[in-house]
């Protein structure tokens, strides 16, 4: 049985090492281990995620695909929630998440009946559907609340935009004029290539004054 773990941030600041270490926990308890990562801060909106296609890719029939969570895995809209599904099922793939128990019988390793595997599956695909769309719409639920609020704010003028974290690009500057490269910079700071690209940006329109 072979494991391959999926963990998904959405941003450059959220640490994915407690999701990774409650996937391991989860796999022991089940009397399984983890056989590899695929790591990748993204919107869990979108489709285009280089790590998980990666994952897609290097499966092999009936391998296991393990998430923390369904919505680490589909924020999608139905469309490309439908494809990413055909993806998975092309190879057969397994999902399986702690919040969802009917998903845990792809971790025993005795043999069912065809006819109850048929079942599980239906059943597993059903409540994969369910999440997806539960998922999609807290996404959608929270992005209209924050459109409102930020419509709010700008009507009593008080909405500043998102704030600059200094402290981070002055780290950042400080690097880069010591010969460092937007490489050894992500891995210092693990901050973006585009934040770093703006920050370095600034300092030739500063060096050009």
């Amino acid at each position: 049985m072979f494991i391959r773990a999926y963990l998904r941030a959405s941003t450059q600041e959220q640490n994915a090492g407690r999701a990774r270490e409650s996937l391991i926990q989860f796999a022991k308890q089940h009397n399984q281990r983890i056989a590899t990562f695929y790591v990748e801060n993204i919107s869990g909106a979108t489709l285009q995620r280089p790590e998980l296609m990666r994952l897609i890719d290097d499966s092999s029939n009936g391998d296991i695909v393990l998430v923390e969570q369904i919505d680490r895995l589909a924020r999608l809209k139905q469309h490309d929630w439908e494809v990413l599904k055909n993806k998975l099922a092309a190879k057969r793939l397994s999902i399986v998440s702690p919040e969802l128990p009917t998903s845990w019988l792809a971790l025993e390793k005795k043999d069912n009946t065809g006819f109850t595997d048929s079942i599980l599956l239906a059943v597993n695909a059903m409540m994969l559907d369910m999440l997806a769309a539960v998922a999609r719409k807290d996404y959608d639920d929270r992005r209209r609340r924050q459109s409102q609020g930020i419509n709010k704010a700008r009507l009593e003028g008080k909405y500043l935009g998102r704030q600059k974290d200094m402290k981070k690009r002055q780290h950042i500057a400080s690097l880069l004029t010591t010969g460092h490269s937007y490489s050894d910079i992500q891995d210092i700071l693990n901050c973006s290539r585009h934040l770093i690209a703006s920050v370095a940006k600034e300092l030739r329109q500063k060096a050009d004054v």
